[in-house]
């Protein structure tokens, strides 16, 4: 893979990289990926061409690093969550209310991941491979959880749960938001009962 950030691809960090990256992150959420150019985040991080190329050299490894990041912070949410739950369902319902709060707040524009798929439509492109480790970690972790419940039909319910998931992250930024809310125990508590 030549992108540089891709998954298990460690970079130097320095303030200048973390600034890149957060200003970075906030243009691209707001307006899209491909609509935000190279030039324009140099300019807004306040930072020397030379300094920008030598932590991304291309636009790819920013982006694949501004996700790897977005996979991060998710992962530590999941993290928060199944540290303050005692059983492995409670802990799946509250990944998903978890979820639902964050799809259905203020400032909620799409998932990230789901964002950058749309605009990098090739399976094989870097950015895709890195939303593709992403999503099967999100469905490794449900996968697992499942597993420790005593789920019969683990692997059914946990792909089950990621389509969900992604309908959640769409209703949130669409749909009522109390709706989608009220909606989301009583989803999840379903799957897991039809998976049984």
């Amino acid at each position: 893979m030549a992108v540089s950030d891709a998954p298990g691809m460690a970079r130097r960090d320095s303030p200048a990289r973390r600034r890149i990256l957060k200003t970075a992150g906030t243009l691209f959420y707001a307006e899209g990926i491909r609509a935000v150019g190279i030039d324009r985040i140099i300019a807004t991080a306040r930072v020397a061409k030379a300094t920008f190329y030598s932590h991304f050299p291309a636009k790819d490894d920013l982006v694949c690093a501004y996700l790897t990041e977005q996979s991060r912070l998710q992962r530590g949410v999941a993290l928060d969550v199944r540290t303050s739950r005692s059983t492995p369902r409670e802990m799946i319902l509250g990944i998903f209310e978890a979820i639902g709060e964050i799809g259905c707040g203020p400032g909620f524009r799409g998932c990230p991941f789901v964002n950058a798929a749309a605009e990098y439509p090739d399976p094989h492109h870097p950015v895709r491979l890195v939303v593709a480790e992403h999503r099967a970690w999100f469905r490794d972790l449900v996968r697992e959880l499942l597993y420790a419940a005593g789920q019969p039909e683990a692997e059914r319910a946990a792909a089950m749960l990621v389509l969900l998931r992604d309908g959640l992250v769409v209703s949130g930024q669409l749909d009522d938001a109390a709706e989608v809310r009220g909606l989301i125990r009583a989803a999840v508590t379903q799957v897991l009962g039809e998976a049984a």
